[in-house]
């Protein structure tokens, strides 16, 4: 735990850093290969919508404990499929049937009366069911409830875009925050298309509960860049440092967010899908699985760097910049314009081999009376040797010439007068 908190440390104080905002090429067209592969599985495997959606006949099936296994849903899916097959029932031809809470669930395409009873006495010859019960579902209540949530994503999609221009007076953010969410949605969508999960108005709610997921992570590592970019002048960085930093900084705080809530919302997934079967806990569970993991990696991979892409097209982020840029260059074509001044404080370093001639071996012979000589190389071919100049102060130094008397010497000089006497002629 130790070497994580110590990374941690690391990453916030920019000691090691991740350059997400500098790579932004390179995320993109990881993003762009993963949302091709969701709209292709979209486009050619399609959505597999639960009977709430196109209608049709579901059967509940009550069975004895612990026989509604995969054994008894065999059965009953070959029962039915070989009644449908006799007595011309086409819509039952291929019925889907999986275990639902201690229950076998039976959905068929919509019959008529006659045919609902010729499907029921079909399943109760098959296995040893306590009770069969059927329900007749339109597809009118599955196209309000997908119409309502189209309604529901287009005022989420507003109020966040209007949330986030006022919060932080950026509409560069939102358009980054709008990104992240269509990139969450398609992602979460093509993997229930691949997966061939049903989808049930539980799915929807899971798609609705994810994007405000994926606002929430966004937000905070926005948050975290204006306050590194408030005062980029005084920082002596360019707005793509800062905006970097800031995702360094969140880094770790988004991970383990993103794991504690991964960790139960995986469980449930395991749980609906190996011991119970089907159902809305595991429909839900998948669309909550998928849109965090996605929400997690677009808010520092897709958000931020684009964030910054279109910060940087204002000229005055493009000035500022420069301006860093240059400061930095002059900084180190002149390598003793960042030497501190002399505080008390200051910490001592020993100076290194080699400076001013003398050698570290030199510099550690012995202890030099610094009060009566100073020691000064002189080149003797090979190395540099030392010899003693004897110092002298101001007073005892000898004169480089001859002092002539001045011009001024024979004038009257001005005298200090008392203030008692001063300004009185």
């Amino acid at each position: 735990m130790s070497k994580l908190s110590n990374i941690g440390h690391a990453l916030y104080a920019g000691e090691v850093s991740i350059d997400f905002v500098g790579r932004k090429w390179l995320w993109y067209a990881i993003s762009g290969v993963i949302v091709v592969v969701a709209v292709a599985g979209l486009l050619v495997r399609g959505f597999n919508l639960g009977i709430e959606f196109q209608g049709g006949v579901e059967y509940q099936v009550s069975m004895p404990s612990g026989q509604a296994n995969q054994a008894n849903v065999t059965k009953i899916r070959d029962a039915v499929a070989k009644e449908a097959a006799s007595a011309g029932i086409d819509a039952a031809a291929s019925p889907i049937v999986n275990t639902s809470a201690g229950n076998i669930r039976v959905q068929t395409e919509p019959l008529n009366n006659t045919e609902v009873n010729e499907i029921r006495s079909a399943i109760a010859r098959a296995v040893p069911a306590k009770d069969i019960s059927s329900d007749a579902i339109g597809a009118t209540w599955g196209a309000q409830v997908a119409n309502r949530a189209l309604l529901g994503l287009i005022v989420f999609v507003v109020l966040v875009v209007f949330f986030i221009w006022a919060y932080f007076r950026e509409w560069k953010m939102s358009v980054g925050a709008i990104v992240a969410l269509a990139h969450d949605l398609v992602i979460t969508v093509g993997v229930y298309a691949l997966s061939g999960f049903e989808v049930t108005p539980a799915t929807v709610t899971g798609i609705l509960t994810i994007l405000g997921f994926s606002l929430y992570d966004t937000v905070v590592v926005f948050d975290k860049v204006r306050e590194n970019t408030k005062h980029l002048a005084r920082t002596h960085q360019t707005y793509a440092e800062a905006a970097n930093l800031a995702v360094n900084q969140t880094l770790v705080r988004s991970i383990n967010t993103s794991v504690v809530a991964l960790l139960p919302v995986g469980a449930l997934l395991y749980v609906g899908v190996v011991s119970l079967g089907s159902g809305a806990l595991k429909d839900l569970a998948l669309a909550l699985f998928v849109g965090m993991a996605a929400g997690a990696y677009s808010s520092i991979f897709i958000a931020t760097p684009l964030a910054v892409q279109l910060k940087e097209l204002e000229p005055g982020v493009r000035a500022g910049d420069a301006r860093t840029l240059r400061h930095r260059q002059r900084r180190e074509a002149d390598r003793y314009a960042a030497v501190p001044s002399y505080s008390e404080d200051l910490p001592l370093h020993e100076p290194p081999a080699g400076v001013d001639g003398v050698g570290r071996e030199a510099m550690a012979a012995g202890p030099v009376d610094e009060q009566a000589e100073d020691w000064q190389p002189q080149e003797t071919g090979i190395g540099a040797s030392r010899s003693r100049v004897p110092r002298s102060t101001a007073g005892e130094r000898p004169a480089s010439r001859a002092v002539s008397p001045s011009a001024a010497a024979k004038r009257a000089q001005p005298s200090r007068k008392p203030r008692s006497q001063r300004g009185k002629r």
